[in-house]
C-alpha cells in the first residue's frame, strides 16, 4: 500500500460542522447495526413454506388428509396446533372463553367475552393466512414438516453472506473512511455511470424532478437528449433513490440522525477530507441495499437447494459450495453497482419458481404470475438478461421434446415469458432491442411449433421419436435465427449486431474494431484454465459430474427404454425439473467457456446441482445404505480443506482506495472549466467526469448502442495513427471542448494485438506503420490542440477552434 490505512486518523469536527444531523461527538461511533430483512422479504420466505403441503379448501380437510390423529384435531377446530403458535396457547384461550360463555348467562364480566372474540379472530386470521400460503403454492419440500427450521437456516445463511461481502468490500476499499469524491471515484467505468443517475435522483429538488431529469438527460451523450430509462437499465437506481429519499425524509421528521461526519487526515501532505458514515450518506446507502439484496439471495439459494433435493442437507450443501467457491461465484463485493448485482438475485427466485412449476402437476395462475413478475425484475436491471432467459426457454423446450412435460405446461410457461417481455418493453419505453432479440424470436417460434406441430409434424411421423425431436429442434433453431434477422430489418436496429460479431470472432478469425474492444478485455476472453482446477480442488466439479452422469443415465433409460421399464414395472424416472437443471448446466457451461465473465451463472448453478446428491430420485438406492446427512457431512469435510483456504484468501485482502491523479483531474475540471464544457476521452474516465464533475460527455462505458459505439470509435481515433488534423475535425463535429488523454493507453495491452494502435490497424490499414497520434500528443500537442492540464497519468487537451 502506498500509505497506511487512515482509520485511526479520524477526528470529529467542531459541533457546527456535523453533517446529516449526526455532527459532533468526542469519538467516532461504529456504524449502526444493519437493518433487519424487509417485511416483504419475510412474507416471501413464509410463502415458500407452503409448497410441500397439499392445497385445501378448509383447514379441517387438510388435517383429515394427514391421518386419524390429525382428523381428530380437525374436529376440535384446529385448537391444538394453533394454540402452540400463540402466546399462552390458543387452546387455553378457547377454554377460558368457553367458561366465559357459560358464566355470561349468570352475569359474568364482559372481558371474558372480549378475550374469546380476540382468540377467535386470531384463529380465523391464522387459518386464512395458512390457506392463502397453501393456495399460492410456494415451495418447501413436501416431506419437510419443520418449516421454521428451514427458514431459520435460510435466514442465517443470508445474514452470513451479507456480513461476508460487506466486510470484504470494506477491507478492500476502506470505504467508510473515504470522502464523497473518493467514493465516487471508487465506482469506476460503468459503475460510475449507473451511480450518477442515483446521485441525480437523490440531489434533485424532488423525486419526480429527478426522474424527469434522467428521462431528459443532456449530459451523457452531448448534444443529444436521451431517455436513460429507455437506453440503460437504471430502474434499480430509481427504486433505491426513492428509498433513500423516503428514509432520510422520515428520519429527519423523527429527528433521528442518519449519519456522522468526520475529518480524516490522509497524511503525505494531503489536505484533510470530510468522511461521513451511516445510511444517510448516499453512497453508503446505495451499497448497503445491494449487499442486503445479495444476502437475501443466499437465503433463497438455501431454500432452492432444499426444495430441489427434498432435503435440508441439500440446501446446506448448496450454500457451503457457494461460500467455498465464492471468488468464482460473484464479484458483488468488488463491483457493487454492476447490473448483475441487482439482477441475478431475481434469476435465482425465477428459477426456483420455474422448478416448482415443472414439478407441480396442476399449475395455478398465481405461480405463472409470480414467474412473470420475477422475469420482469430480472430483465429490467440488466441488458444481458434476455440471453440468459433464451437459454432457459431452450432448456424447457428441450425437456418438452424429450416428453418430460406436456405441451400445455410449456405453453403456459411461454405465455408467462411473453407477458414479462411485453411489460419490460413498455417500461423501457419501447426499447427495440427487446423485440429484436433472439429471446423474443425463440418465444414466437416455439409457440408456433406447439400450435402447428400436432397438425403437420406428427402427420409426417407415426409417433414421437428421434425424427420428431430432430424436426422440432432444427425448426426452432433455424426459425429463431430467421425471425430475429427479419425483426431487425423491420425495426431497422443494429444495436445488438456486435453480439453476433462477437460470437463469430470466438469461432473464427473474424476481427473488427468493436469486437476487439470486447475480446481484448479479460472478462470477455475465454474461461481461464485455472477455473476448472479450482472447481476440482473444492470437489465441486466431481460432485456435479456424478450428479450430471446419473441424470443423463436415468433420462436415457426413461426416454429410450420407457416401454420396457413399464412392462417390468420398474421405477420410471419422470422428473422434468431435474433434467431441466442438467440442460441449463450445459448452456451455462458453454457461456462461461466462451466468456469468462459469465462464470457468475455457471458456478452458482453448479452449487445448486450439487444439492441433488441428496435427491432420492437420483440416489435412493444409496440412501438405503447410508443416510443423506452422513454423505453430505463427509463431502463437506473434504470440500472444507480448499474451501476454507479460499475464504481465508478473501479475508486477507486488505487495502485502501486512492487515486490522487484522477482526484487532481476532477478538481481541476470543476474549478477551471465552464459547467457546459464538453469532454471526450477513455470510457472509464468519462463516467467519472460525468459523475463527479457534472460535465457533458460525448461517450461513456455503456457500449450496447450502435450510435454510441460509432461515437466511441471516433473519440478513440486519438489512439490511432491518423493525422491530428483529421482527428480534430471529427472531434469538433461532436462539439468536444476538451480531450482527456491517458498515455498508458498508447502502450498498454492485455495480450498481443490488443493495444489501441494495434486495434486501429485492423481497419485503418492506410496509416499502418506510422507513429501513433497519442505518442505525438504526449510530446507536443500543438498546433491542433493545446495542453491545459498535465500530471503523471492524465493530460487534458483543449480542442482549439481557430
Amino acid at each position: 500500500m502506498g500509505r497506511p490505512r487512515r482509520g485511526l486518523a479520524k477526528k470529529a469536527p467542531p459541533p457546527s460542522g456535523g453533517g446529516g444531523g449526526g455532527g459532533g461527538g468526542a469519538s467516532p461511533s461504529p456504524p449502526s447495526p444493519p437493518p433487519p430483512l424487509p417485511q416483504e422479504g419475510r412474507r416471501q420466505q413464509r410463502g415458500l413454506s407452503g409448497a410441500g403441503e397439499p392445497e385445501r379448501s378448509s383447514p379441517s380437510r387438510a388435517h383429515a388428509e394427514k391421518g386419524p390423529a390429525a382428523a381428530a384435531a380437525a374436529a376440535r377446530g384446529l385448537q391444538q396446533p394453533l394454540g402452540r403458535q400463540l402466546p399462552g396457547g390458543a387452546s387455553s384461550a378457547m377454554k377460558r372463553g368457553g367458561g366465559g360463555r357459560r358464566a355470561a348467562k349468570n352475569g359474568s364480566p364482559r372481558p371474558e367475552e372480549q378475550r374469546e372474540r380476540l382468540a377467535r379472530g386470531i384463529r380465523e386470521c391464522q387459518d386464512w393466512l395458512r390457506a392463502y400460503l397453501n393456495e399460492t403454492g410456494i415451495f418447501i419440500a413436501r416431506a419437510d414438516s419443520k418449516i421454521w427450521i428451514t427458514l431459520i437456516m435460510a435466514a442465517v445463511a443470508g445474514i452470513l453472506h451479507w456480513c461476508h461481502i460487506t466486510a470484504l468490500f470494506e477491507n478492500d476499499r476502506h470505504f467508510s473512511h473515504l470522502s464523497t469524491l473518493e467514493r465516487e471515484m471508487a465506482f469506476r467505468t460503468e459503475m460510475g455511470l449507473y451511480y450518477s443517475y442515483f446521485k441525480t435522483i437523490t440531489e434533485a429538488p424532488s423525486f419526480l424532478n429527478g426522474v424527469w431529469t434522467i428521462m431528459n438527460d443532456k449530459l451523457t451523450e452531448y448534444p443529444l437528449v436521451i431517455n436513460t430509462l429507455k437506453r440503460f437499465n437504471v430502474y434499480p437506481e430509481v427504486v433505491v433513490g426513492f428509498w433513500y429519499r423516503l428514509y432520510t425524509e422520515t428520519m429527519n421528521v423523527m429527528g433521528i440522525p442518519t449519519k456522522k461526519c468526520w475529518t480524516v487526515n490522509r497524511g503525505e501532505d494531503l489536505s484533510p477530507v470530510e468522511s461521513c458514515e451511516g445510511l444517510g450518506d448516499p453512497a453508503s446507502f446505495y451499497v448497503a441495499m445491494i449487499f442486503l439484496l445479495n444476502g437475501l439471495m443466499v437465503s433463497i439459494f438455501f431454500l432452492y437447494g432444499t426444495y430441489l433435493s427434498g432435503n435440508r442437507f441439500g440446501g446446506l450443501l448448496t450454500v457451503a459450495c457457494y461460500f467455498f467457491n465464492h471468488g468464482e461465484s460473484t464479484r458483488v463485493m468488488w463491483t457493487p453497482p454492476l447490473r448483475e448485482s441487482f439482477s441475478y438475485p431475481f434469476l435465482v427466485v425465477q428459477m426456483l419458481l420455474l422448478t416448482y412449476i415443472l414439478r407441480t402437476q396442476n399449475v395455478n395462475r398465481r405461480s405463472l404470475i409470480a414467474l412473470s413478475v420475477s422475469n420482469v425484475f430480472f430483465m429490467l436491471p440488466w441488458q444481458f438478461a434476455q440471453f440468459v432467459l433464451l437459454t432457459q426457454v431452450a432448456s424447457v423446450f428441450g425437456i418438452y421434446i424429450l416428453g418430460l412435460i406436456d405441451s400445455s405446461k410449456l405453453q403456459k410457461i411461454l405465455y408467462a415469458h411473453m407477458a414479462s417481455l411485453g411489460v419490460c418493453f413498455v417500461l423501457m419505453f419501447g426499447n427495440s432491442m427487446l423485440l429484436t432479440s433472439y429471446y423474443a424470436a425463440f418465444l414466437v417460434i416455439s409457440w408456433g411449433i406447439l400450435e402447428l406441430g400436432p397438425k403437420y409434424i406428427l402427420k409426417m411421423c407415426s409417433r414421437r421419436g428421434i425424427s420428431v425431436w430432430a424436426i422440432e429442434g432444427f425448426s426452432c433453431f433455424l426459425g429463431t435465427i430467421t425471425l430475429k434477422f427479419l425483426m431487425c430489418l423491420i425495426f431497422g436496429t443494429a444495436d445488438d449486431a456486435h453480439i453476433s460479431n462477437l460470437l463469430k470472432a470466438k469461432f473464427t478469425g473474424y476481427r473488427d474494431f468493436h469486437t476487439s474492444m470486447y475480446t481484448c478485455a479479460v472478462e470477455f476472453d475465454f474461461m481461464e484454465k485455472q477455473t476448472p482446477v479450482k472447481y476440482m480442488k473444492t470437489l465441486l466439479l466431481p460432485v456435479v459430474l456424478v450428479v450430471f452422469s446419473v441424470i443423463v443415465m436415468k433420462t436415457f433409460q426413461h426416454v429410450v427404454c420407457r416401454k420396457e421399464l413399464s412392462e417390468r414395472q420398474e421405477d420410471n424416472f419422470n422428473h422434468g425439473e431435474i433434467v431441466y437443471h442438467a440442460l441449463q448446466l450445459i448452456f451455462f457451461t458453454v457461456l462461461a467457456i466462451l466468456f469468462m465473465r459469465l462464470k457468475l451463472f455457471l458456478t452458482p448453478h453448479m452449487c445448486i446441482m450439487a444439492s441433488l446428491i441428496c435427491s432420492k430420485q437420483l440416489f435412493g438406492w444409496l440412501f438405503s445404505k447410508i443416510q443423506p446427512g452422513t454423505l453430505v457431512l463427509a463431502i463437506l469435510a473434504m470440500m472444507a480443506f480448499e474451501g476454507v483456504a479460499n475464504l481465508q484468501r478473501e479475508w486477507s485482502i486488505v487495502g485502501e482506495f486512492s487515486n490522487l491523479p484522477q482526484e487532481e483531474l476532477l478538481l481541476w475540471i470543476k474549478e477551471k472549466t465552464k459547467p457546459d464544457a464538453v469532454f471526450a476521452g477513455p470510457m472509464p474516465t468519462m463516467a467519472s467526469v460525468k459523475l463527479s464533475a457534472l460535465r457533458p460527455i460525448v461517450n461513456h462505458p455503456h457500449y450496447e448502442d450502435a450510435g454510441l459505439r460509432a461515437r466511441t470509435k471516433t473519440v478513440y481515433s486519438m489512439y490511432s495513427r491518423k493525422p491530428a488534423k483529421e482527428v480534430k475535425r471529427e472531434l469538433l463535429k461532436l462539439g468536444v471542448n476538451y480531450y482527456i488523454l491517458e498515455d498508458s493507453w498508447c502502450l498498454r495491452r492485455s495480450k498481443p494485438g490488443c493495444s489501441m494502435p494495434e486495434i486501429w490497424d485492423i481497419e485503418d490499414t492506410a496509416n499502418a506503420g506510422k507513429v501513433p497520434l497519442c505518442t505525438l500528443m504526449s510530446m507536443d500537442s500543438r498546433p491542433y490542440f493545446r495542453t491545459v492540464f498535465n500530471n503523471n497519468i492524465y493530460k487534458v487537451l483543449e480542442v482549439t477552434r481557430e
